[in-house]
């Protein structure tokens, strides 16, 4: 059986259309960011408490706090999340409209 390859084998519709630019390495940061089980987890949590004090967090999952403390930065780091200190701890929570950023990215990818 022989395939021609003078024909695309996409669709139009699946084809990459001019639109909205993004910027893949964010994109990506976002990506890395929810690529690790614990931080969709701590996510998902600040996602359905609202606000969350860290040692609320290191309860969360049977982890190290330091480990808790790792995956809460590279979630800052993505954006996903916020952190404001109070006098001696750190409360964190989700930045919705990152999050909303980051689902229309999605969904338009």
């Amino acid at each position: 059986m022989s395939v021609s390859m003078s024909k695309s084998c996409c669709s139009p519709d699946a084809r990459n259309t001019p639109g909205k630019e993004i910027d893949v390495d964010d994109l990506a940061r976002m990506c890395k960011a929810l690529s690790h089980p614990a931080r969709v987890q701590l996510l998902r949590h600040l996602i359905d408490y609202g606000e969350c004090y860290f040692g609320s967090l290191a309860d969360v999952l049977p982890l190290a706090p330091s480990t808790i403390s790792k995956h809460v930065s590279i979630l800052k780091d993505a954006g996903l999340i916020e952190g404001s200190s109070d006098v001696q701890r750190v409360c964190y929570c989700v930045n919705h409209e990152r999050l909303l950023q980051f689902k229309a990215v999605v969904q338009d990818f």
